[in-house]
């Protein structure tokens, strides 16, 4: 519905006089805010003004012919859209309280006499503006806070399924399997000799079932994670990857007798670096990936991933909604909950996540 581009962040200000001469001297004392000035020269000009675009700020004459300033507030508050719309009235005739009071009744947030001082309008016409940039901002934030919720709960149903699977065509069969072997072993038709291979057969069944569920177990929550720490958690994770696909991974630690960190740190740590392997191993096409943690001299964090793949799309790259999935937009959260910062960009070749996160001495644990 808005015909002027917002990804500058600049906000519509709406200025409605029918003296073309003031409009011009608005415009001139408005210039430095650098936001969108958009002039209309009556009532029905500025309604339409308004339903073609999103306008932080209304700044209107109060006399003017066919609608004057009041009528048009009150049209303007009767759509719904418009009801929290900041109006400034301006007004070199109607000054007296009662018409300040009439002003305010029709939602107008202040009332501007002339000779009007540039730089009290300039300061008035900025804070509505940026309130006006700050709410959108929160809208915004709020939507793809909602489409994330959204999209987890598919990734975790997702998650639910495929372990389900797991647990019913792996473990599910083996098990079944073993069952009916030791079954087997009771019965009196068979030689002892095909009982023993029935308990063997059942034996490996059974450590396999065993193994199969310590591998599931581990990559929903590593215990070493708790038991040891980060550094051994992230090395079994990226030995373990380069040992399932094809992807060369490798891990270095800066410094080497890294410490360890409150368990929310490391688990966040650790489910960045599980993300972003996971995401190279699926969509970058690469043979490569490297990982390396650095805690600095100033007690931040530095994690960066790197692949030698295809790279990540524009879009990707400037976490536009819509174009991320949901474990960039959960790693992304993750990050900023924790006060830290993500950046996913390009390195030609290949793509570069870095993460940097605060750790301050109450964060940190002596090394076990």
């Amino acid at each position: 519905m808005d015909t002027r581009k917002r990804e500058n962040g600049k906000v519509n200000i709406l200025m409605v006089d029918d003296q073309p001469g003031k409009l011009l001297s608005y415009e001139a004392i408005l210039e430095e805010l650098n936001e969108n000035l958009i002039k209309a020269s009556s009532g029905k000009e500025a309604l339409e003004q308004l339903l073609k675009n999103d306008i932080a700020v209304v700044l209107m004459d109060v006399s003017m012919p066919e609608i004057d300033g009041f009528e048009l507030a009150d049209m303007i508050r009767e759509h719904p859209r418009f009801q929290k719309t900041a109006i400034i009235f301006i007004s070199a005739v109607h000054l007296t309280d009662m018409d300040r009071v009439k002003g305010y009744q029709r939602g107008a947030v202040d009332y501007i006499s002339v000779p009007v001082v540039p730089e009290l309008l300039r300061a008035k016409v900025s804070v509505f503006a940026e309130l006006h940039r700050k709410s959108r901002q929160l809208e915004e934030l709020n939507q793809t806070l909602r489409n994330l919720s959204t999209r987890l709960i598919n990734s975790q149903d997702q998650e639910r399924r495929r372990i389900a699977r797991e647990l019913h065509d792996g473990l599910g069969q083996e098990l079944t399997a073993a069952k009916m072997m030791v079954d087997a072993i009771h019965s009196q038709k068979d030689s002892c000799s095909r009982k023993d291979e029935a308990a063997r057969q059942a034996s490996a069944l059974i450590q396999t079932a065993l193994l199969k569920t310590r591998s599931i177990s581990h990559l929903l929550h590593p215990p070493l994670l708790d038991e040891v720490g980060l550094c051994s958690a992230l090395q079994w994770y990226v030995d373990g990857l380069r040992q399932r696909s094809e992807i060369e991974a490798t891990l270095e630690l800066e410094p080497p007798d890294f410490p360890r960190f409150l368990p929310e740190l490391e688990t966040a740590i650790f489910r960045i670096v599980q993300e972003g392997l996971t995401n190279a191993f699926r969509h970058s096409g690469g043979s490569k990936a490297k990982v390396k943690v650095v805690l600095s001299s100033d007690r931040r964090i530095f994690v960066t991933i790197r692949d030698d793949g295809k790279g990540v799309a524009p879009q990707v790259e400037q976490f536009r909604p819509n174009s991320i999935g949901v474990g960039i937009g959960g790693m992304r959260q993750r990050v900023k909950e924790l006060g830290g910062e993500l950046i996913l960009r390009n390195a030609n070749p290949g793509a570069l996540l870095e993460v940097v996160l605060p750790a301050s001495p109450l964060a940190m644990q002596s090394p076990t």
